[in-house]
């Protein structure tokens, strides 16, 4: 399985970097040289791979999601309420994610000296990332040229520069466009778009089997330097990644099922999973789907019609456990590279990550290399990805569930705004 293989690249590589760092020191002959001539190059040459399709994979995924809404005034108030309510639930999760990493803060869990290092050797090139994002806060605070800047003047420019929120407005205006021209016409594009979008995932795909040997080389590279002391960090950052998953799915969403659905959140959770089971151990939304429709219709007594819409819609837009990891990731990381983010700079990571989150594939590790955009923009160098990739399996695979369940939800909750929900009397199956 490829992330059992992830799991032992990041494991080799942290070991092997141990042991140098222990053994011959950060400084050493031939530690450098190591990193300078095999563990840099191999690594850079993974991240490359995943940065290669982030522009053309946020673009596709945004414009066929938008798209994939259909013609507004035709869908209606199902259409409308539906994409109300993803959005709706998956700001609410990224606002949870922002609250669990600003208020924990798990990357102050690292020595000062220790980010002053980091620093020291990704500085240059995290500085050069951060002066594309110029745009969002980093002068004078939010304001009117803030809003302003989101606007891109030349499209192809903002992709180059790697001016990822620019490319976003672009692709959202494109996608809201492209529901308003004739549908026949859409249906071309559309399919273009969405064929681009399967060769991206693919290209994706064929990257994420370097990861093994990137991550190695990631890892080799960080801990050869910095030896333990990014260890308490991760385990913080995982335990609050998981502890936030859970509270949006537990609480938050309960919530959500007590007053629109009007079921018990127990029951409902109990009758729902067979489907969490399934999106658990497949990490993808996409492959969870067919059993989605199933446990909707006879589990929880949502129409075949509504079900059929909502949770094909839900598989690509909604996508509150990805929001919740983008957006503590990222807080996460710039915590641990020392990098204060202005209140402004922190509104545009958080609405980077709800876009991109429903932007992202839904396919086992779909979000990583939006992420990594993300990351860049605000001055975490991209090498900084290779602290949590190698846990991002198990994070993922709960992302995922969370997804899903959002996805039940939002069925549950629309067919009861249509008076059709008849969720059987039994009970659950044991």
């Amino acid at each position: 399985m490829s992330h059992t293989r992830i799991l032992l690249g990041l494991l080799a590589g942290a070991a092997v970097g141990l042991v140098m760092n222990t053994v011959f020191g950060k400084d050493a002959d031939v530690v450098v040289a190591i990193n300078t001539w095999v563990c840099g190059p191999v690594g850079q040459v993974f991240l490359r791979a995943l940065f290669m399709v982030v522009m053309p994979l946020v673009f596709c995924s945004v414009v066929v999601g938008i798209a994939g809404i259909g013609d507004v005034r035709v869908l209606g108030r199902i259409g409308g309420r539906t994409a109300f309510f993803f959005m709706a639930t998956t700001v609410i999760a990224v606002l949870t994610a922002a609250v669990s990493a600003t208020t924990i803060r798990p990357g102050d869990a690292i020595e000062p000296t220790v980010k002053a290092q980091l620093m020291e050797t990704y500085g240059a090139s995290a500085a050069q990332k951060a002066a594309q994002n110029k745009g969002i806060g980093t002068e004078g605070g939010f304001g009117i040229n803030t809003v302003v800047e989101m606007v891109p003047k030349n499209p192809l420019k903002a992709a180059v520069d790697g001016d990822l929120l620019g490319w976003l407005v672009f692709a959202i205006a494109f996608g809201v466009a492209l529901t308003l021209i004739d549908s026949q016409k859409r249906e071309h594009v559309v399919k273009v778009l969405d064929a681009v979008n399967d060769v991206c995932t693919r290209l994706v795909e064929l990257a994420l089997k370097l990861a093994p040997i990137g991550v190695f080389c990631l890892v080799f590279g960080v801990t050869s330097r910095f030896g333990l002391a990014l260890l308490p960090p991760l385990i913080a950052y995982v335990l609050v990644v998981l502890g936030t998953l859970a509270f949006h799915a537990l609480v938050t969403m309960s919530g959500v099922i007590a007053v629109f659905v009007k079921h018990s959140p127990l029951d409902f959770l109990l009758r729902s999973r067979t489907s969490l089971l399934t999106a658990f151990s497949t990490s993808s939304s996409a492959a969870t789907l067919p059993t989605n429709l199933k446990v909707a219709h006879q589990e929880l007594g949502v129409p075949p019609s509504i079900a059929g819409f909502v949770l094909p819609l839900g598989s690509t837009m909604c996508m509150n456990g990805t929001a919740i990891f983008e957006g503590i990731t990222v807080l996460f990381l710039c915590q641990v590279f020392g990098i204060e983010l202005t209140v402004a700079q922190t509104l545009g990571a958080l609405f980077l990550c709800v876009v991109t989150a429903v932007g992202a594939a839904g396919v086992p590790g779909g979000s990583i290399p939006l992420l990594v955009g993300i990351l860049v923009m605000f001055g975490v160098p991209a090498e900084g990805i290779a602290i949590v990739l190698g846990v991002d399996r198990l994070l993922d695979m709960s992302r995922t569930t969370v997804n899903v369940y959002g996805d039940l939800i939002g069925a549950a909750v629309i067919a009861r705004s249509e008076g059709e929900l008849q969720i059987p009397v039994r009970a659950a199956r044991a």
